[in-house]
């Protein structure tokens, strides 16, 4: 095979004599190429930005409501249950999280804007976040907050020491961290179980959201959770961290739909690309479908006609691949600043994208190739 591409250039010969047909495919393959990447792109995108508070959050064992689905709709457990953990002696502490949404005042415009909360300890502040952490005492004073500078403008131009409300009531900056929006919610802030209250003042002090248990070094994870399940029963749902960002990353890509909308235009461009490249190809075989003949005459088996059209496919996704990279990264870079959106390109993604662009340029040639197999030279001469 390789010596067949070395002793001939048949293939490259026949695509830069049609210099016109070749840059529409060249267009056209990049134009799926880039349709591909950013729907995969926006994909990737929505599980790993609505997976990054899970990710924060320290804890080796979780408990959950157990009709739990997602951190933006959460159910909360009573904290009794998160004490009963206390009881095994693999179990070194435990500690809660709230989270909730209100409408966060814009101190510039007035406009109200829902924003993320998520309440803890101070004395243990549960992200996994130096900043956090530096910070944390600043929150035992009520009202105080630790705002997400990662938020989208609209929350206004946020610093230290600004005050606004949140549900009706004044709250004070007093702090900043980095954690980023996300499809679920547009920004987050930080405070404690008190100011919470305060904001919430229908949910009661014994309701949590999520309990997150610490185990003693050299603990086995899994059989913990399976005795702490049996310790709370049906009341609570246990969980490892992973598995808590696996349901979140379920109910986005299950029950909101989102997650197949943007699969099915991954699909789409894939099948765009497909109809592109044919059309190309097919064209290329009509075009020189005497030629092919004479070439069948002489002795050219189908093999070689087929490989020379596999060749022309090939170097169609090669040459068309590049500049749909390229695009997508800039179109990535535009993206992320106006979405405040984690979309970055992986070399998972670009690899895919490679294998499945020859798989577009080769389902093409072969659907194509089969008119090339069928011709006959004593008719077309």
């Amino acid at each position: 095979m390789i010596s067949w591409f070395r002793r001939t250039q048949l293939a490259w010969h026949v695509l830069r004599r049609e210099k016109a047909r070749v840059v529409v495919a060249l267009v056209g393959i990049s134009f799926a190429n880039m349709l591909i990447f950013m729907q995969l792109g926006f994909k990737e995108a929505l599980f790993y930005s609505c997976g990054r508070p899970h990710r924060s959050f320290k804890g080796d064992l979780a408990l959950i409501n157990p009709d739990f689905e997602t951190l933006i709709a959460p159910q909360q457990i009573h904290r009794e249950l998160l004490y009963r953990s206390l009881a095994l002696s693999a179990v070194e502490a435990v500690h809660s999280i709230k989270v909730g949404l209100l409408p966060w005042r814009n101190p510039e415009t007035g406009r109200g804007r829902s924003i993320q909360i998520i309440a803890f300890d101070p004395s243990f502040p549960m992200l996994n976040d130096a900043e956090v952490e530096a910070q944390a005492y600043t929150l035992t004073s009520l009202g105080n907050v630790i705002f997400d500078r990662l938020s989208r403008p609209e929350f206004g131009p946020i610093q230290k020491g600004v005050v606004t409300e949140v549900n009706r009531k004044h709250v004070e900056v007093s702090g900043l961290f980095s954690l980023g929006a996300s499809f679920a919610s547009d920004g987050c802030m930080l405070t404690s179980e008190s100011t919470f209250a305060r904001l919430f003042p229908d949910r009661g002090p014994a309701d949590i959201d999520f309990g997150f248990v610490f185990l003693k070094p050299g603990s086995d994870p899994q059989a913990v959770q399976a005795q702490l399940q049996q310790l709370v029963g049906k009341a609570a749902r246990v969980v490892t961290r992973q598995q808590l960002e696996t349901l979140e990353e379920n109910y986005w890509a299950n029950s909101t739909g989102i997650g197949f909308i943007f699969a099915m235009g991954a699909a789409m461009g894939f099948m765009v690309g497909v109809v592109i490249v044919y059309q190309i190809l097919h064209g290329d075989v009509s075009d020189h479908l005497p030629q092919y003949a004479t070439l069948k005459a002489m002795g050219y088996g189908n093999g070689f006609l087929l490989l020379t059209l596999a060749q022309e496919s090939l170097l169609l996704a090669f040459l068309g691949y590049g500049p749909g990279l390229l695009l997508a990264l800039f179109l990535y870079d535009q993206a992320s600043a106006a979405t405040a959106l984690p979309i970055f390109m992986t070399t998972e993604r670009a690899v895919g994208a490679l294998l499945g662009t020859i798989a577009m340029c080769t389902i093409s040639g072969t659907v194509a190739a089969r008119k090339l197999i069928s011709a006959d030279p004593a008719e077309i001469f």
